[in-house]
């Protein structure tokens, strides 16, 4: 009996993670990095995780990577996308009180004027699609993209309507959208981070860094933010006396060390700690070259207005379509400072927004233009828009008018656009009234538009879910629906 015990358990040590971290700590650093190539490894052994991202994708996708332009602000869908010739009528006329009875704005009190569109409006493309002359670039490929003019949300302070829109949850804590689909699909190059995020206008969105955070899933999964000079990422660079041999060595000697902490403690934070030790090893020379735009040719640089070492929107968009090339899934533009309140020249509607669409014009229209050349807009998703959309009617501030000319935040109805990954082009989808405050056809809430960026991925995103503290968490929540009338 003792002998049949003994060997019982001999064969119980042989076959528990025990054993194996006992025995097997060196492939660790291997099985952290698997992570980072196709399905996830590393959450094979996570029993706290109740979704296995090698199940993914759930269907075929249509789309293979994201670019996200993420307007901070929010621009006016009134000066540039939903044509409104009923509210240049009233322009100057007092607001109705139906439109303000059991409202709340972020400003606006007493009774506003209503307020005319700022800029003229055409119709451009086969598809005869309104457009404002504030962007004369993007009028020209109306025909690539399905403009949504039904948006709506529930929040209309900036940053918790920033995180609400990126994470599904106006409180910080959640996982960004890109963390997300790395965390499910992975890279496609073991050699660069699967999220990665460029910010330009001069300072970071209201929500700050939670917008690309990756909240309660591995931090290796969070977004990676690059810079436009020096190191493209902070400390990605050796220190001064510190060769790549000796960089190496450390590597192997921190990550022996956290081998050792992983068996003793087995906390899946120390695999991803190893996997980030690795990667910035790797990105000492994937990123300087990838983030490189000199190494294009003249004429591409000038399609898009880019000039090395600035931090513009303009590189950000080229720098956007190298990543993907080269295999990045989620690459994050945050373009700030388009919250046109009227309290400057700097932030009105008619000197304001169009420095910002002068900025943002050219740049995006050749992104989408120079994916489609190298045939790889059928499978790269392109969103545009902001967080929230502007009121119908003037700002004012406790009763007062703003000396220039500005709107409110409003909840109720905006615009963004889409292009590529199996999206329609010349659509424009939902309808808003007479004077654009309400959306009365084809509504789309932010959650809708979460689902449908990832069913363009084969993501159900009902069945997509992470279990922390005792409930399975998605990224729409509870709520969602994809808008298949969006989809080829």
């Amino acid at each position: 009996m003792d002998l049949y015990n003994e060997a019982e358990k001999r064969k119980l040590e042989f076959t528990t993670r025990r054993h194996f971290l006992k025995q097997c700590t060196t492939g660790l650093g291997g099985i952290a990095l698997s992570s980072l190539i196709g399905p996830q490894q590393l959450f094979a052994t996570n029993t706290n995780n109740s979704f296995d991202p090698k199940n993914l994708p759930h269907f075929l996708p249509k789309a293979k990577r994201i670019i996200y332009l993420h307007m901070a602000g929010a621009p006016s869908q009134l000066e540039l996308f939903d044509y409104k010739p009923a509210l240049k009528k009233l322009h100057d006329l007092d607001c109705p009180k139906s439109l303000l009875e059991g409202k709340r704005f972020a400003f606006i009190q007493g009774t506003p004027k209503m307020l005319g569109p700022q800029f003229d409006f055409k119709q451009y493309g086969q598809s005869g699609t309104y457009i404002s002359d504030a962007l004369p670039h993007f009028s020209k490929i109306v025909d690539d993209v399905a403009i949504i003019k039904s948006m709506h949300t529930d929040e209309f302070n900036h940053a918790p309507a920033q995180l609400l829109l990126q994470t599904g949850s106006a409180r910080s804590g959640r996982p960004s959208m890109g963390a997300w689909v790395t965390y499910g699909l992975g890279s496609e190059n073991e050699n660069l981070p699967g999220y990665m995020v460029l910010v330009s206008g001069g300072k970071n969105p209201s929500a700050g860094k939670n917008a690309w955070g990756s909240g309660f899933l591995p931090s290796e999964y969070q977004g990676v933010q690059c810079r436009n000079s020096g190191d493209p990422i902070l400390y990605v660079s050796n220190p001064n006396g510190m060769s790549r041999d000796i960089r190496k060595k450390s590597l192997k000697a921190i990550n022996k060390i956290n081998e050792s902490q992983y068996k003793e403690f087995n906390d899946d934070e120390t695999l991803s700690r190893i996997s980030q030790y690795e990667m910035a090893f790797k990105m000492q020379i994937s990123v300087p070259d990838v983030m490189d735009v000199s190494k294009e040719p003249d004429y591409i640089r000038d399609m898009y207005g880019a000039k090395q070492g600035e931090a513009s929107f303009a590189n950000n968009c080229l720098l956007a379509r190298r990543l993907v090339e080269q295999g990045v899934r989620f690459v994050q533009l945050y373009h700030w400072g388009w919250d046109m309140h009227g309290d400057s020249k700097a932030s009105s509607l008619n000197e304001g927004l169009k420095t910002k669409c002068e900025e943002v014009d050219q740049p995006m229209t050749a992104l989408v233009k120079d994916l489609k050349q190298r045939g790889l807009l059928d499978d790269t998703l392109i969103v545009w828009g902001g967080e929230f959309g502007r009121t119908p009617m003037r700002e004012n501030r406790g009763g007062v008018i703003m000396p220039y000319y500005g709107r409110d935040h409003h909840t109720e109805a905006y615009t963004i656009w889409m292009a590529g990954g199996g999206i329609k082009g010349g659509l424009s989808y939902g309808e808003t009234d007479e004077i654009g405050y309400y959306g009365i056809k084809d509504k789309v809430h932010i959650h809708d538009l979460q689902a449908t960026i990832l069913n363009q991925l084969g993501i159900n995103h009902e069945k997509f879910t992470y279990n922390f503290q005792g409930r399975d968490f998605r990224l729409t929540d509870v709520h969602g629906r994809v808008i298949k009338d969006l989809l080829i």
